[in-house]
């Protein structure tokens, strides 16, 4: 077996896209907090639905990876549904390695439910409770990457911190999910300091921390660091992304692009996995870190978080034709 660049490990899923046009947002003065409302009790009629299979943070990393020439592989779970042989198909038809795949007898794949209203979505997620276990790989990855995972998924992550430990020249990037942050700093100590790359939001990096929201970008990144990772990326939405790998603040611009997004979900999926994937093609950090916001405008131009995913030659088209403008700067 050759060695793998990218091994991405978390949970898949079906989302079906369903965009409403009979709903409104509110939103607190400072936007922070939103809600989507609709009349209750009530028949809604919606635009159209759209179904997209084999998404999931994990399994956008793995597509990701492969479309930019990265060997990728994934490790996760299906149902013994139809839901989970067409997600199988998926994989294979993106040259994922689906070696790694677990198809559970007796388990229903996951699926969940978007509500895309305008540009952004809000998703009702319910994850299956898979039997999970540390794959036997013959030879090390170069690169694990980890994210989002149930809620019973505690002494999975200590196996595979124990996995890690073992095999001490596997990098790790960890894209924390919604549970794996319930779950706690202390809880994950082991990976927190066993990661080469971690990346997160900006809300998503206080509430890691036990902060209030802040725009102290910088002391989030510290925060995050003083935890183990060797590098930290803590993304803005519009304002770009940050990096601190120990010594240096980076500030990471959008690319520019005169379009607005059609649909924003998997923005952040193709971020963190372009930058990790072209890290294990051995580019240099800030190279790797302007190659994320171009994937990241891509897939925003797309329904889901992986047709407007770029293949290797799309991506480094735009990284030549862009302006001087589109730089890595020290903040």
């Amino acid at each position: 077996m050759q060695p793998l660049d990218f091994f991405a490990i978390g949970d898949i899923v079906t989302e079906p896209f369903i965009r409403l046009k009979d709903a409104s947002i509110h939103c607190r003065v400072d936007t922070e907090q939103c809600e989507l409302c609709m009349r209750f009790g009530d028949k809604i009629p919606y635009e159209s639905a759209t179904v997209c299979a084999a998404v999931g943070n994990a399994s956008n990393a793995a597509v990701s990876a492969a479309r930019l020439g990265v060997s990728s592989a994934l490790r996760a779970y299906t149902g013994d549904d139809r839901y989970g042989a067409e997600m199988i198909d998926v994989l294979k038809s993106e040259n994922v390695s689906t070696d790694f795949m677990v198809t559970e007898a007796g388990k229903k794949s996951n699926y969940h439910y978007v509500l895309w209203y305008e540009t952004d979505r809000t998703i009702l997620v319910k994850h299956e409770d898979f039997s999970y276990s540390v794959p036997e790989l013959s030879v090390a990855p170069k690169w694990v990457y980890l994210s989002s995972l149930a809620a019973n998924s505690g002494p999975y992550h200590d196996a595979i911190a124990a996995w890690l430990s073992s095999n001490p020249e596997i990098k790790l990037a960890f894209q924390p999910g919604t549970f794996q942050m319930k779950l706690g700093t202390e809880a994950l100590k082991p990976l927190y300091a066993r990661t080469e790359f971690f990346v997160c939001n900006k809300e998503e990096a206080a509430r890691i921390l036990e902060l209030p929201v802040t725009n102290d970008v910088k002391m989030l990144m510290q925060g995050l660091a003083h935890l183990g990772p060797k590098i930290v990326v803590v993304t803005d939405g519009t304002n770009g992304a940050y990096a601190y790998d120990g010594a240096r603040f980076l500030r990471i611009p959008m690319y520019p692009d005169t379009r607005g997004p059609y649909e924003r979900t998997g923005a952040g999926d193709a971020f963190a996995s372009t930058v990790v994937a072209a890290l294990a093609l051995g580019k240099p950090l800030e190279e790797a870190l302007l190659w994320g916001p171009i994937n990241s405008m891509s897939v925003v131009q797309e329904i889901g978080a992986q047709k407007g995913l770029l293949t290797r030659e799309a991506l480094e088209g735009f990284l030549a034709a862009a302006p001087d403008s589109y730089a890595i700067t020290e903040f």
